[in-house]
């Protein structure tokens, strides 16, 4: 977990800053695994399904370059892929092209 300890040294103040965990941590907790594959897109380890993608990227939307919910969800779902873990049955790279293409507007256009 990151933390940030901010000190003003004129007032000899501090502030503490707690980040929120890894996407990849946040994803191996949802799926209870301990790591990841290590050939992935060859041998995939787990399936995650779509509703556990969003509340990981509502988790760290403040720290991903996302705009809206749907770039969030690609951006973990390329953490996915590079843990050798499939969404909804699907490798993640063929989710991230069905996301492009709005096969999942429907789930995805909530605010976050």
């Amino acid at each position: 977990v990151p933390v940030k300890v901010i000190v003003d040294t004129e007032t000899k103040e501090y502030t503490i800053e707690i980040g929120t965990p890894p996407a990849s941590q946040l994803i191996k907790s949802e799926l209870k695994i301990p790591k990841g594959s290590g050939t992935p897109n060859k041998v995939y380890v787990a399936n995650i399904s779509i509703e556990q993608i969003k509340k990981i990227a509502r988790m760290k939307f403040d720290s991903l370059l996302a705009n809206d919910l749907s770039a969030a969800v690609r951006e973990i779902a390329g953490t996915c892929y590079s843990l050798g873990i499939t969404i909804d049955n699907k490798k993640p790279r063929d989710f991230i092209a069905d996301v492009k293409k709005g096969k999942y507007d429907s789930e995805l256009n909530e605010e976050i």
